[in-house]
């Protein structure tokens, strides 16, 4: 109850603040290519129960009917904003809207494709006794999954590697939740994105900046 509370609290906020910087994410996916803003992703989650999980769109429309239903690597379906969006985690924000509706967590493991649950043994199900969640210790680990999923054999080593050792981390999770944990992901999810997309402008700053520019700044560093 405290945590659902918590979670209620804090999405509410979120969106109330956020509202601005997200009609204008909307805008601009909108104006970027043909198709609605958001993207509805079917997945599982507590109790085994299906639900759609709200992101903003970073594929062409009907990505999910032109492909797998994993991002890999140089995926082609990927809109210019949409690179942007999925680097910085932008697209993550709607599914604020799923905390509220009582789909989700604001912490809890990552809700998966009913595709790959179908691959899940009966332990890996105890994940479904919690709330998915919009981050958790697994999304932070491995928050670099999709340059991992290279090669015609992606898909098995997804299903083979990636998935089961993201699982075990959210069993744990599942096994040990608790709000002051939460706390603590939350606050490190939230300094890895303003650390990781500092670093994404700095680098963009320096490839606009002439190669005379860069290198000098790089001689005095």
């Amino acid at each position: 109850m405290l945590k659902r509370g918590f979670d209620l609290l804090a999405s509410g906020i979120g969106l109330i603040v956020l509202s601005p910087f997200l009609a204008l994410v909307a805008i601009v996916v909108r104006l970027d290519s043909p198709g609605p803003v958001l993207y509805r992703a079917k997945r599982i989650g507590r109790h085994g129960e299906e639900f759609y999980l709200y992101k903003f769109r970073t594929m062409v429309a009907n990505a999910d009917r032109k492909g797998p239903g994993i991002t890999v690597a140089n995926d082609r379906r990927v809109t210019r904003v949409g690179r942007i969006l999925r680097r910085t985690k932008f697209d993550e924000f709607p599914q604020l809207f799923n905390v509220l509706r009582g789909d989700m967590s604001l912490v809890g493991p990552r809700p998966e494709d009913p595709r790959y649950v179908a691959y899940y043994t009966p332990e890996q199900r105890e994940v479904f006794t919690v709330r998915p969640g919009i981050t958790s210790l697994a999304s932070v680990q491995f928050r670099n999954e999709e340059e991992t999923l290279v090669g015609p054999d992606w898909e098995r080593k997804y299903i083979e590697l990636l998935m089961p050792a993201k699982l075990a981390i959210d069993l744990e999770y599942a096994r040990k939740a608790c709000l002051y944990q939460d706390i603590i992901l939350i606050i490190k999810t939230i300094l890895w994105l303003i650390g990781s997309n500092l670093a994404l402008v700095k680098r963009r700053i320096t490839l606009a900046l002439p190669v005379r520019l860069r290198s000098t700044d790089d001689s005095t560093a």
